[in-house]
Protein backbone atom coordinates (compact mmCIF):
# COMPACT_ATOMS: atom_id res chain seq x y z
CA UNK A 1 0.00 0.00 0.00
CA UNK A 2 1.42 3.04 -0.65
CA UNK A 3 2.45 5.60 1.56
CA UNK A 4 0.24 8.95 2.33
CA UNK A 5 2.35 12.06 2.11
CA UNK A 6 1.21 16.31 2.85
CA UNK A 7 2.01 16.29 -0.72
CA UNK A 8 -0.71 13.58 -1.51
CA UNK A 9 -2.88 15.36 0.83
CA UNK A 10 -2.28 18.82 -0.71
CA UNK A 11 -2.95 17.83 -3.91
CA UNK A 12 -6.00 16.05 -3.33
CA UNK A 13 -7.54 19.06 -1.87
CA UNK A 14 -6.39 21.17 -4.69
CA UNK A 15 -7.74 19.00 -6.72
CA UNK A 16 -11.74 18.79 -4.48
CA UNK A 17 -11.71 22.42 -4.11
CA UNK A 18 -11.46 23.10 -7.88
CA UNK A 19 -14.44 20.06 -8.30
CA UNK A 20 -16.47 22.05 -5.48
CA UNK A 21 -15.82 25.53 -7.30
CA UNK A 22 -16.82 24.03 -10.88
CA UNK A 23 -19.81 22.41 -9.71
CA UNK A 24 -22.88 23.89 -11.76
CA UNK A 25 -25.76 23.20 -9.55
CA UNK A 26 -26.81 21.01 -6.31
CA UNK A 27 -26.38 17.67 -7.98
CA UNK A 28 -23.29 17.93 -8.98
CA UNK A 29 -22.09 19.11 -6.02
CA UNK A 30 -23.39 15.84 -4.71
CA UNK A 31 -21.42 13.72 -6.85
CA UNK A 32 -18.03 15.85 -5.74
CA UNK A 33 -19.54 15.48 -2.15
CA UNK A 34 -19.94 11.51 -2.44
CA UNK A 35 -16.67 11.38 -4.59
CA UNK A 36 -14.61 12.74 -1.64
CA UNK A 37 -16.50 12.13 1.60
CA UNK A 38 -18.80 9.58 0.89
CA UNK A 39 -18.60 5.88 2.30
CA UNK A 40 -16.35 4.54 -0.73
CA UNK A 41 -14.88 8.37 -1.26
CA UNK A 42 -11.19 9.18 -1.61
CA UNK A 43 -11.07 10.90 2.23
CA UNK A 44 -13.04 8.28 3.61
CA UNK A 45 -10.81 5.29 2.45
CA UNK A 46 -7.30 7.45 3.06
CA UNK A 47 -8.80 7.15 6.84
CA UNK A 48 -9.40 3.87 6.93
CA UNK A 49 -5.54 3.63 6.29
CA UNK A 50 -4.33 4.96 9.50
CA UNK A 51 -5.23 1.82 10.72
CA UNK A 52 -2.49 0.67 9.22
CA UNK A 53 -0.14 3.49 9.49
CA UNK A 54 2.27 3.18 12.93
CA UNK A 55 1.40 5.37 15.93
CA UNK A 56 4.08 8.09 14.94
CA UNK A 57 1.80 8.44 11.16
CA UNK A 58 -1.22 7.97 12.91
CA UNK A 59 -0.25 11.39 14.83
CA UNK A 60 0.84 13.43 11.77
CA UNK A 61 -1.49 12.25 8.89
CA UNK A 62 -4.55 11.80 11.51
CA UNK A 63 -5.00 15.34 11.80
CA UNK A 64 -4.35 16.15 8.80
CA UNK A 65 -7.10 14.09 7.18
CA UNK A 66 -9.41 15.16 9.84
CA UNK A 67 -8.58 18.98 8.74
CA UNK A 68 -9.32 17.82 5.25
CA UNK A 69 -12.17 16.59 5.72
CA UNK A 70 -13.43 19.57 7.81
CA UNK A 71 -12.36 22.05 5.04
CA UNK A 72 -14.12 19.90 2.21
CA UNK A 73 -17.38 19.92 4.18
CA UNK A 74 -17.39 23.61 4.94
CA UNK A 75 -16.26 24.61 1.01
CA UNK A 76 -19.61 21.94 0.35
CA UNK A 77 -21.87 23.49 2.23
CA UNK A 78 -21.00 26.97 1.52
CA UNK A 79 -20.98 26.23 -2.17
CA UNK A 80 -24.28 24.27 -1.62
CA UNK A 81 -25.83 27.33 0.11
CA UNK A 82 -24.55 29.82 -2.81
CA UNK A 83 -26.06 27.67 -5.53
CA UNK A 84 -29.50 27.23 -3.70
CA UNK A 85 -29.60 30.97 -3.53
CA UNK A 86 -29.18 31.45 -7.32
CA UNK A 87 -31.78 28.96 -8.53
CA UNK A 88 -34.10 31.03 -5.58
CA UNK A 89 -33.10 33.96 -7.39
CA UNK A 90 -33.26 32.38 -11.13
CA UNK A 91 -36.86 31.16 -10.02
CA UNK A 92 -38.02 34.23 -8.75
CA UNK A 93 -37.06 36.06 -11.82
CA UNK A 94 -38.58 33.41 -14.18
CA UNK A 95 -41.82 33.25 -12.44
CA UNK A 96 -42.25 37.13 -11.94
CA UNK A 97 -45.73 38.47 -12.93
CA UNK A 98 -46.34 41.79 -14.02
CA UNK A 99 -49.56 42.63 -12.15
CA UNK A 100 -49.73 45.63 -14.69
CA UNK A 101 -51.19 43.20 -17.39
CA UNK A 102 -54.45 42.57 -18.36
CA UNK A 103 -55.64 38.49 -17.05
CA UNK A 104 -55.20 36.06 -19.09
CA UNK A 105 -57.91 33.85 -19.02
CA UNK A 106 -61.06 34.80 -16.44
CA UNK A 107 -61.10 34.25 -13.22
CA UNK A 108 -62.25 31.71 -11.70
CA UNK A 109 -64.80 33.06 -8.67
CA UNK A 110 -68.20 33.51 -9.09
CA UNK A 111 -71.39 35.90 -7.87
CA UNK A 112 -73.41 33.95 -5.60
CA UNK A 113 -77.05 33.92 -6.49
CA UNK A 114 -78.38 35.41 -3.40
CA UNK A 115 -76.29 38.52 -4.10
CA UNK A 116 -76.53 38.23 -7.86
CA UNK A 117 -80.19 39.08 -6.53
CA UNK A 118 -79.77 41.60 -4.36
CA UNK A 119 -77.58 43.65 -7.02
CA UNK A 120 -80.70 43.29 -9.73
CA UNK A 121 -83.00 44.69 -6.77
CA UNK A 122 -80.97 47.18 -6.28
CA UNK A 123 -80.63 48.09 -9.57
CA UNK A 124 -84.66 47.97 -10.26
CA UNK A 125 -85.50 49.90 -7.67
CA UNK A 126 -82.92 52.43 -7.27
CA UNK A 127 -84.42 53.25 -11.23
CA UNK A 128 -88.11 54.06 -9.44
CA UNK A 129 -86.14 56.12 -7.04
CA UNK A 130 -85.70 53.53 -3.85
CA UNK A 131 -82.43 54.44 -1.53
CA UNK A 132 -81.15 51.36 -0.21
CA UNK A 133 -81.24 51.10 3.85
CA UNK A 134 -79.12 48.86 6.81
CA UNK A 135 -79.87 47.83 9.90
CA UNK A 136 -78.36 46.01 12.68
CA UNK A 137 -79.20 42.10 12.39
CA UNK A 138 -79.87 41.45 16.35
CA UNK A 139 -82.72 43.42 17.01
CA UNK A 140 -85.05 44.64 20.41
CA UNK A 141 -88.35 43.64 20.57
CA UNK A 142 -89.26 47.26 20.10
CA UNK A 143 -88.48 47.65 16.47
CA UNK A 144 -88.57 43.56 15.93
CA UNK A 145 -92.44 43.32 17.14
CA UNK A 146 -93.69 46.01 18.73
CA UNK A 147 -93.33 49.15 16.80
CA UNK A 148 -94.54 46.43 14.01
CA UNK A 149 -98.13 46.27 15.30
CA UNK A 150 -97.28 42.63 16.37
CA UNK A 151 -99.44 42.20 19.72
CA UNK A 152 -98.51 40.92 22.52
CA UNK A 153 -99.46 37.15 22.12
CA UNK A 154 -98.43 37.09 18.48
CA UNK A 155 -96.76 33.25 17.57
CA UNK A 156 -93.64 34.89 16.27
CA UNK A 157 -93.13 36.23 19.58
CA UNK A 158 -92.67 32.52 20.59
CA UNK A 159 -89.41 30.60 21.06
CA UNK A 160 -90.31 28.05 18.87
CA UNK A 161 -90.04 30.76 15.58
CA UNK A 162 -88.01 33.31 16.43
CA UNK A 163 -83.84 33.00 17.95
CA UNK A 164 -84.08 35.14 21.28
CA UNK A 165 -81.19 36.11 22.86
CA UNK A 166 -79.98 36.88 27.14
CA UNK A 167 -81.34 40.09 28.00
CA UNK A 168 -78.60 43.02 28.71
CA UNK A 169 -77.56 44.89 31.06
CA UNK A 170 -80.45 47.12 30.69
CA UNK A 171 -83.04 44.08 31.02
CA UNK A 172 -83.79 44.51 27.13
CA UNK A 173 -85.18 41.76 25.37
CA UNK A 174 -82.70 41.01 22.39
CA UNK A 175 -83.05 38.63 19.44
CA UNK A 176 -82.21 37.59 15.56
CA UNK A 177 -84.32 39.61 13.93
CA UNK A 178 -87.24 37.59 11.98
CA UNK A 179 -87.37 40.14 8.92
CA UNK A 180 -85.67 43.21 7.39
CA UNK A 181 -88.94 45.52 8.55
CA UNK A 182 -87.24 47.22 11.24
CA UNK A 183 -85.35 48.59 8.84
CA UNK A 184 -88.27 50.16 8.01
CA UNK A 185 -89.18 51.61 11.78
CA UNK A 186 -85.12 52.80 12.12
CA UNK A 187 -85.69 54.75 9.00
CA UNK A 188 -89.03 56.41 9.94
CA UNK A 189 -87.95 57.34 13.36
CA UNK A 190 -84.55 59.06 12.07
CA UNK A 191 -85.57 60.85 8.66
CA UNK A 192 -88.76 63.29 7.76
CA UNK A 193 -90.94 62.00 4.89
CA UNK A 194 -91.17 61.61 1.96
CA UNK A 195 -89.44 58.46 2.32
CA UNK A 196 -88.70 55.46 -0.35
CA UNK A 197 -86.52 52.64 0.56
CA UNK A 198 -85.66 48.97 0.25
CA UNK A 199 -84.18 46.96 2.73
CA UNK A 200 -82.24 44.04 1.84
CA UNK A 201 -80.69 41.46 4.35
CA UNK A 202 -80.34 38.51 6.65
CA UNK A 203 -83.09 37.44 8.51
CA UNK A 204 -83.58 34.57 10.98
CA UNK A 205 -86.02 31.64 12.10
CA UNK A 206 -85.98 28.72 13.78
CA UNK A 207 -86.64 26.66 10.50
CA UNK A 208 -84.89 24.11 8.52
CA UNK A 209 -86.14 21.61 5.16
CA UNK A 210 -85.84 21.80 1.53
CA UNK A 211 -87.16 25.18 1.13
CA UNK A 212 -86.62 26.85 4.56
CA UNK A 213 -83.03 27.47 6.37
CA UNK A 214 -82.47 29.23 10.15
CA UNK A 215 -80.80 32.54 8.09
CA UNK A 216 -81.95 33.73 4.65
CA UNK A 217 -82.33 36.96 2.84
CA UNK A 218 -85.42 39.24 2.61
CA UNK A 219 -85.71 42.77 1.01
CA UNK A 220 -88.73 44.79 1.98
CA UNK A 221 -89.92 48.34 0.53
CA UNK A 222 -91.33 50.96 1.85
CA UNK A 223 -93.27 54.37 0.47
CA UNK A 224 -93.97 56.91 3.08
CA UNK A 225 -95.49 60.50 1.94
CA UNK A 226 -98.93 62.27 2.03
CA UNK A 227 -100.30 60.97 -1.69
CA UNK A 228 -99.42 57.68 -1.74
CA UNK A 229 -101.79 54.62 -1.98
CA UNK A 230 -102.92 51.26 -3.08
CA UNK A 231 -103.08 51.71 -6.90
CA UNK A 232 -99.57 53.50 -6.33
CA UNK A 233 -98.06 49.74 -4.87
CA UNK A 234 -100.28 47.53 -7.28
CA UNK A 235 -97.96 49.61 -9.82
CA UNK A 236 -94.42 49.62 -8.51
CA UNK A 237 -95.35 45.74 -7.79
CA UNK A 238 -96.12 44.82 -11.21
CA UNK A 239 -93.18 47.05 -13.20
CA UNK A 240 -90.70 45.28 -10.46
CA UNK A 241 -91.57 41.62 -11.24
CA UNK A 242 -91.22 43.00 -15.45
CA UNK A 243 -87.93 44.14 -15.10
CA UNK A 244 -86.92 41.43 -12.76
CA UNK A 245 -88.42 38.78 -14.96
CA UNK A 246 -87.35 40.81 -17.55
CA UNK A 247 -90.38 40.19 -19.58
CA UNK A 248 -93.52 42.57 -21.36
CA UNK A 249 -96.25 39.90 -20.12
CA UNK A 250 -97.08 39.88 -16.67
CA UNK A 251 -100.43 39.49 -14.72
CA UNK A 252 -100.77 39.46 -11.29
CA UNK A 253 -103.61 39.04 -8.73
CA UNK A 254 -103.88 40.43 -5.23
CA UNK A 255 -105.27 38.60 -2.91
CA UNK A 256 -106.87 40.01 0.47
CA UNK A 257 -104.38 38.78 3.26
CA UNK A 258 -103.44 39.96 6.65
CA UNK A 259 -100.12 40.99 8.27
CA UNK A 260 -99.81 43.05 11.30
CA UNK A 261 -97.77 46.16 9.94
CA UNK A 262 -100.01 46.92 6.99
CA UNK A 263 -104.11 47.44 6.68
CA UNK A 264 -105.36 46.60 4.22
CA UNK A 265 -102.79 43.58 3.35
CA UNK A 266 -102.71 41.20 0.16
CA UNK A 267 -100.36 38.56 -1.01
CA UNK A 268 -99.67 39.10 -4.91
CA UNK A 269 -99.47 35.94 -6.73
CA UNK A 270 -98.33 36.13 -10.92
CA UNK A 271 -99.29 33.78 -13.71
CA UNK A 272 -96.36 31.36 -14.83
CA UNK A 273 -95.51 28.07 -16.31
CA UNK A 274 -92.35 26.28 -15.51
CA UNK A 275 -89.87 25.53 -17.59
CA UNK A 276 -87.44 22.96 -15.63
CA UNK A 277 -86.53 24.23 -12.50
CA UNK A 278 -86.99 27.88 -13.16
CA UNK A 279 -90.41 29.54 -13.99
CA UNK A 280 -91.84 31.75 -17.16
CA UNK A 281 -93.38 34.58 -16.24
CA UNK A 282 -96.88 35.96 -18.48
CA UNK A 283 -97.86 32.28 -19.48
CA UNK A 284 -99.26 28.98 -18.58
CA UNK A 285 -101.97 28.44 -16.07
CA UNK A 286 -100.42 28.59 -12.95
CA UNK A 287 -100.58 31.45 -10.27
CA UNK A 288 -97.39 31.89 -8.29
CA UNK A 289 -97.50 33.48 -4.67
CA UNK A 290 -94.19 35.91 -4.78
CA UNK A 291 -94.37 38.14 -2.26
CA UNK A 292 -96.86 39.89 0.73
CA UNK A 293 -97.59 43.48 0.93
CA UNK A 294 -100.15 46.20 2.00
CA UNK A 295 -100.51 49.92 3.28
CA UNK A 296 -98.86 51.15 6.24
CA UNK A 297 -100.98 50.51 9.12
CA UNK A 298 -101.43 53.59 10.83
CA UNK A 299 -100.26 52.06 14.46
CA UNK A 300 -96.63 51.57 12.87
CA UNK A 301 -96.68 55.40 11.58
CA UNK A 302 -97.64 56.38 15.19
CA UNK A 303 -95.09 54.29 16.46
CA UNK A 304 -92.40 56.52 14.46
CA UNK A 305 -93.58 59.36 15.86
CA UNK A 306 -95.50 60.14 12.58
CA UNK A 307 -99.42 61.72 12.47
CA UNK A 308 -101.51 58.57 10.44
CA UNK A 309 -104.28 61.34 9.30
CA UNK A 310 -101.07 63.40 7.68
CA UNK A 311 -98.97 60.19 6.70
CA UNK A 312 -99.32 56.78 4.56
CA UNK A 313 -97.97 54.79 2.31
CA UNK A 314 -96.84 50.86 1.15
CA UNK A 315 -94.81 48.24 2.15
CA UNK A 316 -93.67 44.97 0.65
CA UNK A 317 -91.81 42.41 1.69
CA UNK A 318 -90.13 39.03 -0.51
CA UNK A 319 -87.82 36.18 -0.34
CA UNK A 320 -84.14 36.68 -1.90
CA UNK A 321 -83.59 33.34 -1.66
CA UNK A 322 -86.87 32.34 -3.37
CA UNK A 323 -86.39 34.78 -5.82
CA UNK A 324 -83.51 33.29 -6.96
CA UNK A 325 -84.20 30.09 -7.02
CA UNK A 326 -87.70 31.33 -8.82
CA UNK A 327 -85.79 32.82 -11.49
CA UNK A 328 -82.76 30.76 -12.11
CA UNK A 329 -84.23 27.18 -11.51
CA UNK A 330 -83.08 25.97 -8.17
CA UNK A 331 -85.15 23.38 -6.55
CA UNK A 332 -83.38 22.87 -3.15
CA UNK A 333 -82.93 25.95 -1.30
CA UNK A 334 -79.98 24.61 1.41
CA UNK A 335 -76.82 23.98 -0.88
CA UNK A 336 -77.10 27.78 -1.27
CA UNK A 337 -75.30 27.84 2.48
CA UNK A 338 -73.20 24.92 1.83
CA UNK A 339 -69.04 25.01 1.00
CA UNK A 340 -69.33 23.49 -2.47
CA UNK A 341 -67.54 25.22 -5.04
CA UNK A 342 -69.13 22.78 -7.71
CA UNK A 343 -72.51 24.07 -7.19
CA UNK A 344 -71.31 28.13 -7.22
CA UNK A 345 -69.26 26.96 -10.67
CA UNK A 346 -72.79 25.92 -11.85
CA UNK A 347 -75.08 28.46 -10.54
CA UNK A 348 -72.68 31.31 -10.09
CA UNK A 349 -72.39 34.95 -12.10
CA UNK A 350 -69.15 36.53 -13.33
CA UNK A 351 -68.29 39.53 -10.97
CA UNK A 352 -67.32 41.14 -13.85
CA UNK A 353 -70.69 41.38 -15.55
CA UNK A 354 -72.56 44.18 -13.79
CA UNK A 355 -76.51 43.89 -13.52
CA UNK A 356 -77.87 47.10 -15.17
CA UNK A 357 -81.06 47.78 -17.25
CA UNK A 358 -79.75 48.74 -19.99
CA UNK A 359 -78.63 45.32 -21.54
CA UNK A 360 -80.32 43.23 -19.44
CA UNK A 361 -79.79 42.59 -15.42
CA UNK A 362 -78.08 38.69 -16.16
Amino acid sequence: MAMTTNDDLGALEARYMAAIEAAGDVPALEEVRVAALGKKGEVSLKMRDLGAMSPEERKVFGPALNGLKDRLTSAIEAKKSALEADALNAALASERVDITLPAARAPKGSLHPVSQVMEELAVIFADMGFAVAEGPDVEDDFHNFTALNFPADHPARDTHDTFFMEKGEDGTAKLLRTHTSPVQIRTLMNSEPPVRIIAPGRVYRCDWDQTHTPMFHQVEGLVIDKDTHMGHLKGCLIDFIAAFFETDEVEVRFRPHHFPFTEPSAEMDVRYERVGDAVKVGSGDKWLEILGCGMVHPNVIKACGLDPDVYQGFAFGMGVDRLAMLKYGMSDLRPFFEPDPRWLSHYGFSPLLQANLATGLS
